[in-house]
């Protein structure tokens, strides 16, 4: 069996040119199966990440965002009384009644337009969110026009910038601030005072209550109480079920597009490495006879060149993995289905990725040199050595 891997990979070594060839075209394919998973995951990533295990978010039964769901604020002083939260300064619960809305605007450099996640905060909203992290000017003050943007924001929309004034709503916003959330979906939202957003787009109730828990292990009880309180018609996840609920939709979809564009793309890759084994076959007649002729069975033939398409097959993979390994350091914006908001995200490369890309290579490299190799396993021996 050594003898026989080392005899492919030394035909693959001899014929350099057109390995190279075969292989970057399946390097192409793998590149492109990762990029959409790739971009997949880096969605599902930073909405995950953009929540915490011992935060709760309460929303309204069947809403499938925050945008979608109002809560009262008699509903939301009910929800504040919960036993399971935890202190904040002074002894008052560390929840946050927050609004959540949808604005249009205008990108930098381009006349295009996007929705634009607008969250209006209240007092224990940043301590609940111990990832975001002032990078410019201040905090907006309560009572006030004033507003902090997420650094992708900042960066990508017109007048979202440090001391630039934004208006909607009918009303001017002075940006106070800058603010950087990490890798989550904080850094493409805007953020203001709960109240001002509220008279501003004519609200009545908030779109939801977040708090901490006291202990971690006391979701299941205040869950249970919320949502079976006849005075509420609200429903409570963790947060970080709630924001990976929020990524399923899209993220799906990417993975579908994904699939069925790869498998498309990966039939000229497999028809490719079929006319290279073809031609191995062709051009190494005498060897394929010498071989048989010095006793190796014609298993051992079928196994030798099998293991030549798929020693090439994973050189293509590994290559167009590498390849896609650098998109980690590119930011893309991309609308998330379920709030039709603008979400800016960097590609993910998880061990998953590489395994189902390899794993796709592999399957390139056998469906291409399948057939060569029970034709070349075939031969009979006298024609093999007679045709050399």
């Amino acid at each position: 069996m050594k003898l026989l891997l080392a005899y492919s990979l030394r035909n693959l070594l001899a014929r350099r040119m057109t390995t190279v060839l075969t292989a970057g075209g399946m390097a192409l394919v793998v590149f492109a199966f990762a990029a959409i998973l790739m971009l997949a995951e880096g969605l599902r990533r930073t909405l995950v990440d953009s929540g915490s295990y011992d935060n709760v978010v309460v929303i309204r039964k069947s809403a499938n965002s925050e945008i979608q769901s109002p809560v009262s604020r008699l509903e939301a002083a009910i929800v504040e009384t919960q036993p399971e939260i935890a202190s904040g300064p002074g002894g008052r619960p560390l929840a946050a009644r927050e609004v959540v809305v949808l604005i249009n605007l205008r990108k930098r450099g381009s006349q295009s337009t996007s929705n634009v996640t607008i969250r209006g905060v209240s007092e224990f909203s940043l301590a609940l969110r111990p990832q975001i992290r002032m990078i410019a000017g201040r905090m907006p003050r309560p009572g006030l026009l004033e507003i902090m943007v997420g650094e992708g924001i900042a960066r990508r929309f017109q007048n979202a910038g440090h001391n630039e004034t934004l208006s909607f709503a009918n009303r001017e916003w002075a940006v106070v601030g800058v603010f950087d959330a990490g890798n989550t979906g904080f850094n493409s939202e805007i953020w203001g005072d709960a109240e001002q957003f509220m008279q501003a787009f004519r609200r009545q109730a908030y779109s939801s209550v977040i708090f901490r828990l006291r202990q971690p292990d006391a979701f299941a009880a205040v869950k249970t109480r919320i949502e079976g309180d006849p005075r509420l018609s609200l429903e409570a996840k963790r947060e970080i079920t709630y924001y990976q609920d929020q990524s399923e939709a899209t993220a799906t979809f990417l993975r579908i597009l994904g699939t069925a564009l790869t498998i498309i793309f990966s039939i000229g890759a497999v028809v490719g490495a079929m006319i290279t084994m073809y031609a191995a076959v062709a051009n190494r007649t005498a060897e394929i006879g010498t071989l048989r002729a010095v006793g190796f069975q014609r298993s051992a033939i079928l196994t030798a060149f099998l293991a030549e398409a798929l020693l090439m097959g994973l050189i293509g993979g590994a290559a167009g993995l590498a390849l896609a390994a650098f998109l980690q350091f590119f930011t893309v914006s991309t609308t998330n289905f379920q709030t039709f908001a603008e979400l800016a995200f960097q590609f993910r490369l998880s061990g998953e990725i590489v395994a189902e890309g390899l794993g796709f290579a592999v399957v390139m490299g056998l469906a291409g040199g399948l057939l060569p190799a029970f034709r070349a396993a075939r031969m009979n021996i006298v024609e093999a050595l007679r045709e050399a």
